[in-house]
């Protein structure tokens, strides 16, 4: 995945993922919720209808071998599966500054899931014209040309990401697998809106929004091994030293796949303090897909002090994006 290198150099600044900068002065006054608070709710409600409060050695067990996993990333980079090949192919069509159109619509041409996934995405609103009436767009250059190099860098990231998170192997893994895979990418679409107004690299952003969820999944995939059909672990501790863990273990699968340095930088420092500004977007785009997801799936009003507390005007604005279309 050296490949990913080549296609950060300059700073990107599609209008389609532009927001302005954030005012410091925060939008409501209740204390916001920690980063573990948030990550604690959102992990009692992907393991709803399991049976909570494993036992303390059971936790002990599965944080144990995850902490080995951390340690030997190679291991933990064993339980997902590669990129697409043609996906690196692709993308190096798009690292320059010229996009053929005619070019890169040879090489989709190869891949049916792929054309599909341009069209879709070509005529969803957020391309198509505001007043828009006419047929769909169904002539794959000018698909292309409407998406731009930068919505046809993060179409064809996500679809190469799509396997690696949305996994079915395990009772919890295959059942919350395919909404962890919609949390990453609403993160990464968060992570991206918000970079501009940070002065950080949107595909960056993105593409460590994408990646961030990969340590989770193989936690999630040693809970499976370890509970098997018993108790899942429920206490705050553990929860707090899984999100941890998970994301330390992004980050150095990230590595080893050779993503650039400032999105393994950005995964492994989020949430911490003095991080840098891409770390930043990551934190608060993930923080925002899993509020929008816990609201969409009714356990919080929008108005919600658990949901806005801290949150200014650029902040609620990504929120808002982040609501599925397919629910309106």
């Amino acid at each position: 995945m050296g490949w990913l290198n080549k296609l950060t150099g300059g700073e990107n600044t599609a209008k389609a993922h532009a927001v302005a900068a954030a005012a410091p002065a925060q939008a409501h006054d209740a204390a916001p919720a920690t980063s573990a608070e948030v990550d604690a709710v959102w992990y009692r409600w992907l393991a709803q209808g399991c049976p909570p409060h494993a036992t303390p050695q059971a936790e002990v067990g599965i944080l144990d071998e995850l902490a080995r996993m951390v340690q030997s990333p190679v291991a933990g980079a064993a339980l997902v599966p590669r990129v697409p090949e043609i996906i690196p192919q692709l993308m190096r069509t798009l690292q320059g500054d010229d996009m053929n159109a005619a070019e890169l619509s040879r090489q989709l041409g190869r891949d049916p899931v792929l054309v599909v996934e341009v069209y879709r995405e070509a005529n969803r609103p957020a391309y198509l014209p505001r007043y828009h009436s006419g047929p769909p767009i169904n002539n794959m250059q000018s698909a292309i040309m409407l998406l731009g190099q930068n919505g046809m860098r993060m179409l064809l990231a996500r679809v190469a990401f799509r396997p690696i998170v949305s996994m079915h192997s395990g009772r919890l893994v295959k059942r919350v697998g395919p909404i962890i895979w919609r949390q990453s990418e609403k993160t990464a679409l968060g992570a991206s809106l918000l970079a501009a107004g940070l002065h950080a690299n949107a595909f960056d952003a993105y593409l460590a929004g994408l990646m961030e969820n990969v340590g989770l999944v193989v936690a999630l995939r040693l809970v499976d091994q370890a509970c098997c059909d018993e108790a899942l672990p429920w206490s705050d501790p553990f929860i707090a030293t899984l999100f941890e863990q998970a994301r330390i273990l992004s980050a150095r699968i990230a590595a080893l796949w050779e993503f650039p340095d400032a999105v393994v930088e950005a995964i492994g420092s989020a949430g911490q303090v003095d991080a840098p500004a891409l770390a930043l977007a990551l934190a608060l785009g993930d923080r925002l897909a899993k509020l929008r997801m816990l609201v969409d799936a009714g356990q919080y009003a929008t108005g919600d002090p658990f949901v806005v507390a801290g949150l200014d005007e650029a902040a609620l604005s990504v929120l808002g994006k982040l609501h599925d279309e397919d629910q309106d």
